[in-house]
């Protein structure tokens, strides 16, 4: 079963005053961190910040089959510099599985359509 969840973010003004090298630099950090796993989890970022939107600035569309996988990144991600020192805070995560009624339906009913 494919899992998506779309994790909103805040990036906070400490974030935007670092100098951009700094920023990108960090951002980088997240990017290794993200591509560890991308053989399990499928990540999107977007900015959102100049786009209607309440209570968070970014936000990640994450997919993929093995929560595990999911849970592990965002663990590193929670132990990286840009959210430690405060720059960033997981605002909410909003979660669903693609077409599970489908699952339940064949495994659960047995019913094969």
């Amino acid at each position: 079963m494919r899992y998506t969840m779309i994790v909103l973010l805040e990036f906070y003004p400490s974030w935007l005053a670092l100098p951009r090298e700094d920023r990108r630099k960090h951002a980088f950090s997240l990017q290794e961190i993200m591509q560890k796993y991308e053989d399990h989890v499928k990540v999107c970022f977007y900015d959102a910040e100049a786009l209607p939107g309440k209570d968070y600035t970014d936000f990640v569309i994450c997919e993929t089959e093995d929560m595990k996988f999911y849970h592990f990144m965002w663990e590193e991600i929670r132990d990286s510099i840009p959210y430690t020192i405060g720059y960033m805070k997981i605002k909410d995560v909003i979660m669903g599985m693609e077409n599970a009624f489908k699952s339940y339906e064949k495994e659960m009913l047995e019913l094969d359509k």
